[in-house]
């Protein structure tokens, strides 16, 4: 109290006044909830078509429904694991691929959906038919669950599992034809143990992003402590050697992308025509992307993004090549056309 004789002399500040005289604060139960909720309806929410949750049980279409418990431990630590696809011809591309890197994520921080890969990927097909979309993107989240707000992951009696049916993004390259522009990040790079798990806990990747947007570029992309080129935000980072090498940086460091490995399998054909000498993982140093030919970006919304630019100097002649033109066509067509990789709903 003598600080606030001392302070304030006797004038009673705002927040005291609050205190005493309260808020009038409305209270929200069951019988006002869906008004207060539909005067909450925002135009970005036509982007989302369907979600599947396994605490409700069942699939809602309504994006004001679209909810998680703000006592699962994926709200409040960020402990869970997620995966994400695109769909394009009502079919899901490379849904397998996918889900198994959501299960091998999900073992890595020992979590475990009950009904195993089989029944995530029935859901998820019962989910996009629900949302009744040609062309959308999918996530699973495999999530701890409710249960606590503390941090011990034994506090959530049950894992929770949500998927999500939502509006596709445009592949970069027919948003912006002349190519990417990139920067080297400042936000240090997870330790390999993280960046091989598609975890949910992304403050690292957002932090990226807001340099991306912060600094007027499309990508960052990270080195690590000795130097080594590692990945973007939400992206692979690769090179072309100017001796016709296609180089992604070691999977023992960085998430191993399904379109990154997509993308060198169809590199292959590449290397059979003569238009590369070899594809490889390997280091990447900061000179190697300098004095590379092309630098790209890779990812499932993305495509195969060439980079024309790495630190404010021209990659190569400056304007996309011919290898990052070359996949990014021949992962077009395999989206569209490879019924091996395409799964119905």
């Amino acid at each position: 109290m003598l600080l606030y004789n001392t302070c304030f002399k006797g004038v009673v500040p705002p927040f005291f006044r609050r205190s005493q005289n309260g808020l009038n604060m409305k209270v929200i139960d069951s019988q006002n909830y869906l008004e207060v909720l539909e005067r909450l309806r925002k135009p970005w929410q036509e982007k989302y078509y369907a979600m599947y949750s396994s605490v409700l049980g069942g699939v809602v279409l309504d994006p004001l429904l679209m909810q998680v418990p703000a006592d699962d431990h994926l709200v409040h630590r960020g402990d869970g694991v997620f995966d994400t696809f695109k769909c394009v011809g009502r079919a899901a591309y490379n849904l397998d691929a996918h889900l198994r890197r959501l299960m091998r994520s999900a073992e890595a921080i020992s979590l475990a959906w009950p009904g195993g890969m089989d029944e995530i990927r029935a859901l998820t097909l019962e989910t996009l038919a629900k949302a009744d979309r040609a062309e959308c993107s999918g996530r699973v989240m495999v999530a701890r669950g409710p249960g606590s707000f503390g941090v011990s992951p034994y506090e959530s009696p049950a894992p929770a599992l949500y998927i999500l049916a939502y509006a596709a993004g445009v592949p970069f390259m027919e948003k912006h034809p002349e190519g990417a522009r990139v920067r080297r990040s400042h936000v240090p790079v997870k330790p390999a143990r993280f960046a091989t798990v598609k975890n949910c806990n992304y403050l690292p990747n957002v932090m990226m992003k807001r340099e991306a947007v912060d600094w007027g570029v499309d990508f960052v992309v990270g080195f690590d402590a000795d130097g080594l080129m590692a990945e973007g935000a939400t992206e692979n980072f690769g090179i072309v050697t100017r001796s016709g090498e296609l180089l992604f940086p070691r999977m023992e460091t960085v998430l191993d992308g399904t379109t990154m490995l997509r993308v060198m399998k169809l590199a292959e054909t590449l290397v059979e025509a003569g238009a590369l000498e070899k594809i490889a993982f390997r280091d990447i140093t900061e000179a190697d992307a300098c004095a590379a030919s092309e630098m790209l970006v890779v990812g499932t919304t993305l495509n195969v993004v060439s980079v024309r630019e790495f630190e404010g100097v021209p990659v190569g002649d400056g304007r996309p090549g011919p290898v990052g033109r070359a996949l990014d066509k021949l992962l077009v067509c395999d989206i569209a056309t490879n019924d091996a990789l395409r799964t119905a709903y």
